[in-house]
């Protein structure tokens, strides 16, 4: 179940949600709702670049000192970027937990961006990206993504591309947090063994003076295209298998046939070793070990795909038993038992993963930024048991048409 939680909206906008979870420790995050898809043509990386400069000093602190004020009781403070929200992130002793809402306030509000930190974290990005670009298996996604979405901000990589990241100025850094760094549009989430009377009373405290200037609208965001149509992309590179990944856009966070789409993902290729593809692919044929269906939910729109590696003289039998797997459940309704056993598979994974404080905050504080309520534990629940066979056939059907899929391909060269 939904640990019991309570909302907030401080005078200066920022929503507040809070919720009782036993245990020595409790997790805080202050989620942005700005993210890739908000960067302008040309500051690509701007936002994930944001994230790391955040922590190199502010108006009271040195870069150092913003690190040793959580570490030296033990605790975390992290920070990372999606395509949609940036979030700053706390870990630590129940007792801890204001030290952490201070900082939190103090590294959102007051950064102070110094010339010479922010040359010496752009060296840091890059070596991040050069990582990236040393792992197919991520590559490959961005790669995707940028065909699937075109010239839409979605299509963009988060880290951004060492030239843009070059590029970026503290003047851009600057124009985006002015921008979205403002209560009005962020959400502050706090789940632990704190009481929800003191947590008010340090969010207050820390938060109900903070701001930049007047109320901000909410990011208007460009819609990315409705159909992307059918590619085909193959690429000569160095690696030692081929990488392979299909799929196209399906429902995103904001459609009815969201959770369907989950459950369908999850029975093709979820994490457990019975998905369909892992038993057809990996275990009967032995052609891949590694294969995986995924359903990524942004606000507006969402992304299916199936990756798998394999050895390239097993590629076109592996990719023609990856479509037929999707057929099939395009045409063909499960079973009584095999409907009961699939929700029951994605039931315990979703309840298991909210034994979690960490994810129980990140689902209670996404749902109440993007949509301003909270879509609790057992409502999730039942949506999930409520789920009927035709209606995951006719999803599949519909959201898994081969004319509207794309796929990319890394050979070795």
């Amino acid at each position: 179940m939904t640990p019991e939680f309570h909302t907030h909206t401080l005078p200066n906008g920022l929503r507040v949600i809070h919720a009782h979870k036993a245990g020595q420790v409790t997790h805080c995050a202050l989620v942005i709702n700005a993210g890739t898809r908000d960067e302008q043509k040309g500051e690509e990386g701007l936002a994930h670049f944001i994230e790391h400069v955040l922590f190199k000093g502010t108006t009271k602190r040195k870069a150092f000192h913003i690190l040793n004020r959580m570490e030296s009781v033990g605790g975390e403070i992290n920070a990372y970027t999606t395509k949609e929200d940036t979030w700053l992130t706390s870990s630590q002793r129940n007792k801890d937990t204001e030290r952490a809402l201070e900082l939190l306030a103090d590294v959102a509000f007051r950064s102070v961006f110094p010339k010479g930190e922010l040359d010496k974290e752009r060296d840091v990005v890059l070596d991040e990206i050069a990582g990236v670009d040393d792992t197919p298996g991520d590559v490959i996604f961005e790669t995707f993504d940028s065909h699937l979405f075109g010239d839409h901000a979605l299509g963009r990589p988060i880290l951004g591309t060492p030239g843009s990241v070059k590029a970026l100025t503290r003047d851009q850094v600057c124009s985006f947090v002015d921008t979205w760094y403002r209560p009005t549009n962020m959400v502050l989430g706090v789940v632990g063994n704190v009481t929800w009377t003191e947590t008010l009373s340090w969010v207050e405290r820390h938060f109900a003076e903070v701001g930049r200037g007047d109320a901000y609208p909410s990011p208007v965001r460009v819609a990315p295209p409705q159909h992307a149509g059918t590619f085909c992309v193959e690429q000569l590179r160095n690696v030692q298998q081929v990488h392979h990944v299909m799929g196209g856009m399906v429902p995103g966070g904001d459609h009815k046939d969201k959770l369907a789409m989950t459950m369908v993902a999850n029975v093709l290729g979820g994490p457990a070793m019975n998905c369909r593809l892992n038993l057809n692919i990996r275990e009967k044929h032995g052609m891949a070990y590694h294969i995986e269906a995924n359903h990524m939910m942004h606000q507006d729109v969402g992304v299916f795909n199936v990756y798998y590696g394999t050895d390239v003289r097993f590629h076109k039998r592996v990719s023609d038993l990856v479509r037929r797997e999707v057929d099939k459940m395009r045409h063909t309704k499960l079973g009584v038992r095999q409907l009961h056993e699939a929700k029951q598979q994605l039931l315990g994974q979703i309840a298991l993963s909210h034994e979690h404080g960490g994810h129980v905050l990140s689902g209670l504080a996404k749902t109440f930024l993007v949509h301003g309520r909270v879509e609790t534990l057992d409502a999730v629940l039942k949506a999930i048991e409520a789920i009927t066979a035709e209606e995951l056939r006719e999803v599949a059907h519909t959201w898994l048409d081969p004319q509207s899929m794309g796929s990319v391909t890394f050979l070795p060269d």
